[in-house]
């Protein structure tokens, strides 16, 4: 098999950073360009380490690396290859159907910002991989084999709840919860099970297409309510619910509204749970971004309301462990319709990930989370107070913002019109992604953008700033 590409790099064996990881960096910074193309065969270990006179162990712990970021993927006695589908542009960590896809960007990519995804190079993937190890060299290894229960493995299921009540303030057991190979599923099962066609689910705008996407999926009809500095203006809701008796649901994101990152303030949290009772229809919960807080102690998620009679609240580790981690989480203490869930998981995924769940069971057990939670907030803390930075440096004359209290992202509001036509155009030609509108936006009448800090340094945040002013003067539309 022909392997011509050849790498040209310099390692800097002065520099903090991990040579295994300045050489992942320089493969990954390839494969963007497109000088790598996807499918591309790379190099032995052995050819790699011979060529850039490294140990041959350095350049397998690299491209570990890139196999847990997900730029490359391994073949059964073929090699490894560069993916079909790179990580960098997935949206909402979790979602690669409102990203732009590589192949329609002609310039190569330099700056990336994603819409808030985290920095994979600090997740904890040696300790997820000795984890997931030794679950193979316990002598009872034989049955983990075997077909599992389609909510998930039973103590798995315990450590969730137990970190939901203690943490987030949730008075729920193993038995209300069902683990999702990730947020997605967990919004698919729950669509599928929940809603009927021509049944009315009400949806935050902006808000999250992926889960429209879904719910429209299953013939049900979106109610588009808009959202402020204080999250979905509930109020808005309630001549539709007077109106069309088959109001199902309302999906919403309060702790971080995406992609706006507003808190649904306490009024309208009560005003909401008021309603749901009221009325009838489940609050469906989207917690995707709860872990790092920086600033002040969270509010709780709407489930942990103990008046609260139909509920539906959906989480994830992706962000916690690894980015490419597919487990997510979905809790309800409605029996008949978890036990419908469990059905259906069972129908579309009946072996599950039992080995997975045992192995961050493992790092739960064992600290390791917690620690590297504590890790990643710090560290992301102090992405945000430099994203803010530049921001006031810089945009100050174009967008308006909230300092975010945590997360991976920001939301820029714009005080003037922009042609965005002009606006994108303009960043493809330098080599700069960011998440388009259309991401969150049933129209194009879009008001801002938002901007992940998480994964990307501090040196391309800053030229990434300076470059989207310098645009903005260009896409500014007077009057």
């Amino acid at each position: 098999m022909l392997r011509p590409w050849n790498l040209t790099m310099e390692i800097d064996r002065s520099s903090t950073k991990a040579i295994y990881l300045q050489l992942a960096d320089s493969i990954a910074a390839d494969i963007q360009s497109g000088r790598l193309a996807c499918g591309t065969a790379l190099p032995s270990s052995r050819a790699l380490a011979t060529q850039l006179k490294l140990n041959r162990n350095t350049v397998v712990e690299a491209i570990q690396q890139l196999l847990s970021e997900g730029w490359v993927v391994s073949q059964q006695r073929r090699g490894i290859f560069v993916a079909q589908q790179l990580p960098s542009l997935l949206s909402k960590a979790e979602s690669s159907t409102q990203s732009i896809p590589l192949s329609t960007l002609q310039a190569p990519l330099r700056i990336i910002f994603d819409d808030g995804n985290p920095d994979s190079k600090i997740a904890p993937i040696d300790q997820l991989g000795r984890a997931y190890r030794q679950i193979f060299k316990r002598s009872a290894r034989w049955k983990m084999m075997g077909y599992a229960d389609p909510r998930g493995h039973i103590d798995f299921r315990q450590a969730i709840a137990d970190m939901l009540n203690q943490e987030r303030n949730m008075n729920i057991t193993l038995d209300n919860l069902c683990i999702s190979r990730g947020s997605q599923m967990a919004m698919y099962l729950i669509a599928q099970c929940l809603l009927e066609k021509d049944d009315y689910i009400f949806v935050e705008s902006p808000g999250y297409h992926a889960a429209w996407k879904i719910f429209e999926h299953t013939g049900a009809k979106l109610i588009q309510i808009p959202v402020d500095t204080e999250g979905i203006i509930v109020e808005e809701m309630i001549p539709h619910l007077k109106d069309k008796k088959n109001s199902k649901a309302v999906y919403l994101t309060p702790h971080r509204q995406y992609p706006t990152t507003a808190t649904l303030s306490p009024a309208r949290r009560l005003e909401l749970i008021q309603l749901s009772n009221a009325y009838g229809f489940t609050i469906i919960e989207d917690d995707y971004d709860y872990e790092f807080h920086f600033d002040h102690t969270p509010y709780h998620p709407l489930a942990s309301a103990a008046e609260l009679q139909h509920s539906i609240y959906i989480g994830t580790l992706s962000k916690v462990v690894a980015p490419a981690l597919r487990i997510g989480y979905l809790v309800s203490k409605n029996e008949h319709l978890l036990q419908a869930i469990a059905q259906l998981r069972y129908l579309i995924d009946i072996q599950g990930d039992n080995i997975m769940e045992q192995a961050v069971l493992e790092l739960i057990q064992d600290g390791t989370v917690r620690r590297h939670i504590r890790k990643a907030t710090n560290y992301y803390r102090g992405k945000r107070d430099f994203m803010v930075k530049q921001l006031d440096l810089h945009l100050s004359e174009h967008v308006s913002y909230h300092c975010p209290q945590g997360g991976l992202a920001v939301w820029l509001a714009f005080k003037h019109q922009v042609d965005w036509t002009l606006l994108f155009k303009k960043l493809k030609e330098k080599s700069i992604h960011i998440p388009h509108p259309d991401n969150y936006h049933k129209d194009d009448s879009y008001g801002g953008l938002r901007l992940g800090y998480g994964s990307i340094s501090e040196e391309l945040i800053e030229e990434g700033i300076r470059s989207l002013a310098e645009l903005l003067k260009l896409a500014r539309i007077s009057g």
